[in-house]
């Protein structure tokens, strides 16, 4: 699985959960800023990614997951 997969497969996660449009969620774009998604549907968000590709985020890195990008990386790097 490459770094398109994820995201692939994050910006449906996103889709179900904040109802985003799954083409407007790209490498560059914020969770908060951007894409208007509150703590509250980030948490779910962690929650379906973690089950999606087996991951864990701590705690202290889930503030660190601000764009979509970061959140690619951070999966690619810890599967």
């Amino acid at each position: 699985m490459d770094n398109t997969d994820i995201l692939d497969a994050i910006a449906r996660i996103v889709e179900e959960t904040a109802g985003v449009d799954s083409a407007e969620v790209t490498l560059g774009k914020s969770f908060a800023d951007d894409l208007d998604i509150d703590s509250l549907a980030m948490v779910e968000i962690n929650l379906l990614i973690e089950d999606r590709f087996d991951v864990q985020i701590p705690d202290d890195h889930v503030a660190e997951l601000r764009t979509v990008g970061d959140a690619v990386r951070y999966v690619a790097d810890h599967r």
